[in-house]
């Protein structure tokens, strides 16, 4: 999930960061990908427009 798609759909980095309860700096701490802990809270907040980013299984099936 990148935080700046994000960022723009919520208006801004101030209002991504208010609608997470979170300082505008915490935000840009970010970089570039949201951590995994913040993805799932937006694609609650967001009613699934971003998903949390999948990762590869660790032991895929054989």
């Amino acid at each position: 999930m990148k935080t700046q798609e994000v960022a723009d759909y919520f208006g801004g980095k101030k209002k991504l960061a208010a609608a997470l309860g979170v300082s505008p700096s915490a935000v840009s701490m970010w970089g570039e990908t949201i951590p995994e802990t913040r993805q799932y809270q937006i694609q609650v907040i967001s009613k699934g427009k971003f998903k949390v980013d999948q990762k590869p299984d660790a032991h895929p099936a054989a």
